[in-house]
């Protein structure tokens, strides 16, 4: 049986989500989720990540970031296909 290919999704989150440690918590619930990628924080206050995984980890991410940590507040989460990272672990970029 052949593993299925991984789906890679570009996320851009806005609301107040920097300086609530939702890169931090995204990067922890990426890792129990078993996906790879990264997030960073981007210079117009939003924070945009790259996920990678199977679908039903993909989803389960989406909609903890739709949420994110207790004092995080989601205005809007767009998704788009992505190319697959060529990391192998989920990083918190600069």
């Amino acid at each position: 049986m052949r593993e299925a290919t991984p789906k890679a999704l570009h996320v851009r989150v806005q609301g107040r989500v920097q300086g609530v440690f939702y890169r931090a918590s995204t990067q922890q619930q990426a890792q129990r989720l078993g996906l790879r990628g990264w997030v960073r924080n981007c210079d117009d206050g939003s924070v945009e990540a790259v996920l990678c995984g199977d679908d039903a980890a993909l989803e389960a991410m989406l909609a903890w970031m739709a949420q994110g940590p207790d004092k995080a507040r989601v205005d809007a989460l767009d998704k788009t296909p992505a190319e697959v990272p060529d990391n192998n672990d989920f990083e918190v970029r600069q």
